[in-house]
């Protein structure tokens, strides 16, 4: 399934201060996650922001300010952000079923948010290039182990391509000019 721009939002997972600094790659990372938020706001994608135990580990990292000041911010206990309350209600609230996950860590709170939100009927899609873990066999063994539960491993470029759906539009030429590069 591809995806569909009116039917997609981006939840961003746990990029925060003091999380950040120990994840494997973490600047290129978070210059994937900041890029495709970035295009998500282009186009009107909602994004939805969860931050585990922000009193902890601190808030969202400065990077990504620009990108998540219109998101909605969830604080969060569990590991899966679908566990949490206001998390459900601010996902029920932007009523999309496609649900594009990156952030940290992908084999701690990305893989069980996307298992739970799988096992409820979205349609979830973690994005390889914008989710890390501490260590990358953590990382690679969480995206097989989502991939063989059901969930679409995509990159941050297909994603934005899926959205853009077709070329010599006026807003692909402004996303491309202002965000894809050869």
């Amino acid at each position: 399934m591809l995806l569909q721009l009116d039917q997609s939002a981006v939840v961003i997972i746990d990029v925060q201060e003091k999380l950040a600094p120990v994840i494997h790659q973490r600047d290129q990372i978070i210059a994937r996650i900041r890029w495709l938020g970035e295009i998500a706001n282009e186009l009107n994608v909602p994004i939805v922001v969860s931050e585990q135990y922000p009193k902890g580990l601190g808030i969202s990292v400065d990077d990504l300010a620009k990108v998540i000041e219109n998101a909605r911010v969830v604080e969060k206990m569990h590991f899966s952000a679908w566990q949490e309350p206001h998390f459900v209600d601010a996902i029920n609230e932007i009523e999309r079923k496609q649900i594009l996950l990156v952030g940290m860590e992908a084999h701690v709170c990305v893989l069980q948010t996307a298992m739970d939100m799988a096992e409820q009927g979205f349609e979830v899609f973690v994005v390889e290039d914008a989710v890390g873990s501490r260590r990358d066999s953590d990382k690679q063994t969480a995206l097989r182990r989502l991939q063989q539960a059901g969930v679409t491993i995509i990159t941050s470029e297909m994603a934005a391509y899926e959205w853009l759906h077709r070329s010599g539009t006026d807003t692909f030429r402004h996303i491309t000019k202002n965000w894809i590069r050869g």
